[in-house]
């Protein structure tokens, strides 16, 4: 009886850490699709100008953040409907949308 349950033990043990990798795989590979890795990127260093110029933005700080995470989530939405990744066209509106974001940020600054 306890070599059964021993079984019983393993082969839930090795269930969950084979489900495991793979959550965890999935989640590196969506981070490193092509598209999705751009958006990312520009994203984290629009975000890293938001913050280093806090005190300069004119008072448009919380505005500017504010518009730089509804971008992020927007980015995570896109991803979750689509396994992953984001389409081409997901893409390119995101891009417009970190370019107007972008140009704000630095007329603010100026």
């Amino acid at each position: 009886m306890s070599t059964k349950v021993l079984s019983i033990v393993c082969a839930l043990l090795l269930l969950g850490s084979i489900s495991t990798e793979s959550f965890a795989y999935g989640n590196s590979f969506a981070d490193r699709h092509p598209r999705r890795a751009e958006v990312l990127r520009r994203d984290n260093r629009i975000n890293n100008q938001i913050n280093s110029d806090k005190g300069q933005l004119g008072g448009h700080y919380k505005q500017l953040s504010n518009e730089d995470r509804a971008i992020r989530r927007q980015e995570r939405r896109d991803a979750r409907m689509n396994g992953g990744h984001i389409t081409k066209g997901e893409q390119n509106q995101l891009n417009r949308e970190e370019n107007r974001l972008n140009r704000q940020v630095r007329r603010d600054n100026h």
